[in-house]
């Protein structure tokens, strides 16, 4: 067997889910260690004799020492598994949401601050943090600043909510919301809600696009099926 371990639940394990469906025709167990030590709590228990390869989606950023005590340990385990642990190279789920390069004109945020920020803080991603000493924006400083525990993936996560908060687009909850991956646009609805043009009404069709995305490939890349 191959497996997807993610420590993600709710709308990230949903992704994975469906990244297996559409991507690896469902040829993966995904389940969902509910967090990092999760993760790292059943890599422990691997028996590397079973013949099965698992693939870890461990959120992963150096600015928080906490989460790299975790990575250092889970690299250990990876190196002693005679390559049936393989760590994918990610930062989070929210980071490749953010990444996405239809994002803004698929939900139609009217958030033009957030829109600039996302631009100035992906432009500074590198070995998996933002470089502070890259960012010009006055604004962005002050958004990063207004964190009470700055590191990265906290950063994804908040940006990547506030742009997505509509529910329809949403990446929160149970399930990402559903102009993600159902066949439907939310400009049709006679609402108040804003929504962008994706041009696209196939549900399967959006999420292969999130799927086949630069920065999400770069973390499929390891998986063979």
């Amino acid at each position: 067997m191959k497996y997807l371990w993610t420590e993600d639940t709710g709308a990230g394990l949903y992704f994975w889910q469906l990244a297996n469906e559409l991507f690896f025709g469902g040829k993966l167990e995904v389940e969902s260690k509910g967090s990092n030590q999760g993760i790292l709590d059943a890599v422990s228990h691997i028996d590397t004799n079973d013949n099965n390869i698992y693939y870890i989606a461990f959120d992963y950023v150096v600015d928080n020492q906490d989460i790299r005590n975790k990575y250092r340990l889970l690299r250990k385990y990876e190196a002693k598994s005679d390559n049936c642990i393989v760590i994918l190279d990610m930062i989070c789920f929210e980071y490749l949401v953010l990444a996405f390069d239809k994002l803004v004109e698929w939900i139609g945020t009217g958030k033009k601050d957030k829109v600039k920020m996302r631009m100035e803080i992906l432009e500074t991603i590198e070995n998996h943090h933002i470089n502070l000493s890259k960012i010009q924006d006055e604004k962005t400083l002050k958004y990063l600043a207004g964190f009470k525990r700055f590191y990265t993936e906290r950063v994804m996560k908040s940006l990547a909510g506030e742009l997505t908060e509509n529910e329809r687009w949403s990446i929160k909850g149970k399930e990402m919301g559903e102009c993600w991956h159902k066949d439907c646009c939310i400009s049709e609805h006679k609402d108040s809600i804003r929504c962008g043009q994706p041009n696209i009404k196939s549900g399967n069709m959006k999420m292969r696009m999130l799927i086949q995305s630069v920065e999400v490939q770069k973390v499929l890349i390891d998986i063979v099926v």
